[in-house]
C-alpha cells in the first residue's frame, strides 16, 4: 500500500500541522481560565498565535478588554499588540484547535479536592472539541486526574477518541505571584503528552513562550506528580521550621538566629517559618493525600505537615492574645493592628490568606482588630471574609502584627511603631523584617 494513502500516516500529517497552523494563524489557541496563571500565559501566546482568552467571569472579561489585569500582576502595557479576544462566550471556541485549561483547583471545607472548576472547563472544551485538536491542562491536580476525570468527559461530549481523533497533554503551571524575575519565560516548563506525537507538538507550542526551554516528562501522570510534589516538599520543609519555632519560643531562642547559624553549613536548606496560605502550597498537598487515601494509603508525614501549618495562624493569635491579656486591664478597649492581609508580599491576592484565622481568633476575645494592606482590595476583603480594612491607623495599639514584608513596610522604623503603640505593646513580626531593630517595645517573631 502506498504510504500516503495509509490512514494512520494521513492522521499523523494532520496532527503534525497543528503547530504550523497555529504559527501561520490558520487556527487559534484558547486559554480557559484567565486568573493569575491563565492571563499571563494567554498574553504571551498572543505574541505568537491568534488567541481566545476565555473566562466565565464576565466582570473580569470586561476589565481585560480594557487592558486591566484583575489580579493586578500585569501592567496595561502587557496587553498592547496582543492578538487576543477576551470572551465568556463558548461559541467563540469553535475555531480553536489548541486548548489550554488553567482554571483553579481548590479544596472544599473538608480539605478535599474540589474539581468543579476543572470539570466545568472540561465540559466547555468537550462541547467544541474537533478532530485534530489538542487539549492541555495546567491546573494542579493529583496524578491521574487528567486521564481519569477529565478525559472521559472530553471523549463522551465530543464523541471522539484519544490519540485517534484528538490529543491530550499536561503542563503544570509554575507562576509565582509577585515575582518579577522568575516568570513564565524564565522558568523551565514541564510538558507531557498522550503519545510521542502529542508530546512533540505540545513542546513546540510552549517553546515559543518559554525562553528557559521545556522538560519532556515521561507521561502525563509523571508531569502531574511533579507539580504536586513541588509544593508538598515546600510545605513539609516550612512545617519543620514552624515546629522548630514553636519549640524555640518555649526556650526563649530566636528562630531566625538559629537558622542564621545553621545556614553556614554548605548543605543546610534555607527554609523559614511562616503562615502557609495562598492556593498552592497550602492546597496542593491535600490533592496528593486524597489520592493516596483512595488507594488505601495514609500519607502520615504530609498530613502532619498540613496540620502544623494550618494551625500556625491560631498559634500566632494565642501569642498576641496572651500578651494583651497581660498588659491591658480592659479587653474591650484593647486593640491590635494587623499589617498585611494578602497571602504573600507584594501581591493583591487574598485567597486562602491564613492571617484571617489569626484575626478571627483575636476577635473572639472581643479585642478590636484594625487591618490595613496597601495591596488588598477592601471590597474583596469584605466580600470574602466579612472584614473591613481600616480607613486610618490609630495611635494606641496594644500589639502590631506584621504579617508580610510588603515593600511599603520595609522602610518603617522603630519610631514609627512606637508612634502607633502603647509603651507596653508588642511588635509581632512573622517574617523578621524588624529583627534587632525594636528595642523600646516587646518584640516577637516566629
Amino acid at each position: 500500500m502506498n504510504s500516503t494513502n495509509n490512514p494512520k500516516n494521513l492522521k499523523a500529517k494532520i496532527d503534525m500541522k497543528v503547530f504550523d497552523s497555529l504559527t501561520e494563524k490558520k487556527t487559534k489557541l484558547a486559554v480557559i481560565g484567565l486568573g493569575y496563571v491563565g492571563l499571563p500565559l494567554a498574553l504571551e501566546f498572543a505574541k505568537k498565535f491568534s488567541v481566545v482568552g476565555f473566562d466565565v467571569n464576565e466582570s473580569r472579561i470586561k476589565l481585560m478588554k480594557n487592558g486591566v489585569d484583575p489580579s493586578k500582576e500585569l501592567s496595561s502595557s502587557a496587553f498592547i499588540g496582543a492578538d487576543i479576544v477576551f470572551t465568556n462566550d463558548p461559541a467563540l471556541l469553535k475555531d480553536v484547535s489548541f486548548f489550554v485549561v488553567a482554571v483553579p483547583t481548590p479544596v472544599d471545607s473538608l480539605n478535599k479536592p474540589d474539581l468543579r472548576p476543572v470539570i466545568s472547563a472540561s465540559n466547555t472544551v468537550g462541547n467544541v472539541l474537533k478532530k485534530g485538536d489538542y487539549v492541555v491542562y495546567e491546573s494542579t491536580v493529583y496524578p491521574g486526574c487528567t486521564e481519569e476525570d477529565c478525559l472521559p468527559l472530553l471523549e463522551s461530549l465530543s464523541g471522539l477518541k484519544l490519540n485517534e481523533d484528538f490529543k491530550l497533554g499536561y503542563s503544570p503551571e509554575r507562576i509565582n505571584p509577585g515575582d518579577k524575575f522568575r516568570t513564565l519565560r524564565t522558568v523551565v516548563k514541564v510538558v507531557s503528552g498522550s503519545d510521542e506525537l502529542s508530546l512533540d507538538q505540545v513542546a513546540k507550542v510552549y517553546e515559543t513562550v518559554v525562553d528557559a526551554g521545556v522538560f519532556k516528562a515521561k507521561s502525563i501522570k509523571v508531569a502531574e506528580a511533579s507539580k504536586v510534589i513541588e509544593n508538598t516538599q515546600r510545605d513539609l520543609n516550612i512545617a519543620l521550621m514552624n515546629e522548630l519555632s514553636l519549640i524555640f519560643d518555649k526556650m526563649d531562642i530566636n528562630t531566625y538566629d538559629v537558622l542564621e547559624a545553621a545556614g553556614t553549613k554548605w548543605n543546610f536548606l534555607k527554609f523559614f517559618p511562616g503562615l502557609v496560605g495562598g492556593h498552592c502550597i497550602g492546597v496542593d498537598p491535600y490533592y496528593l493525600t486524597s489520592k493516596a487515601a483512595s488507594l488505601g494509603y495514609e500519607a502520615k508525614v504530609i498530613a502532619a505537615s498540613r496540620f502544623i501549618n494550618d494551625n500556625m495562624a491560631r498559634n500566632v493569635a494565642r501569642k498576641i492574645i496572651r500578651h494583651v491579656l497581660r498588659t491591658s486591664p480592659d479587653l474591650n478597649k484593647a486593640s491590635v493592628l494587623v499589617k498585611g492581609v494578602t497571602f504573600k508580599e507584594n501581591v493583591s491576592d487574598i485567597r486562602n490568606s491564613k492571617i484571617i484565622d489569626t484575626v478571627k481568633e483575636i476577635l473572639a476575645f472581643n479585642i478590636n482588630v484594625d487591618i490595613e494592606d496597601p495591596y488588598a482590595d477592601g471590597d474583596e476583603v469584605q466580600k470574602e471574609y466579612g472584614l473591613k480594612l481600616a480607613k486610618s491607623i490609630g495611635k494606641e495599639y496594644d500589639a502590631v502584627l506584621i504579617t508580610v514584608p510588603h515593600d511599603q513596610y520595609l522602610p518603617l522604623d522603630e519610631a514609627y511603631y512606637c508612634s502607633i503603640t502603647k509603651p507596653s505593646a508588642c511588635i509581632a513580626d512573622l517574617k523578621g523584617i524588624m529583627k534587632d531593630k525594636i528595642t523600646e517595645r516587646a518584640y516577637w517573631t516566629l
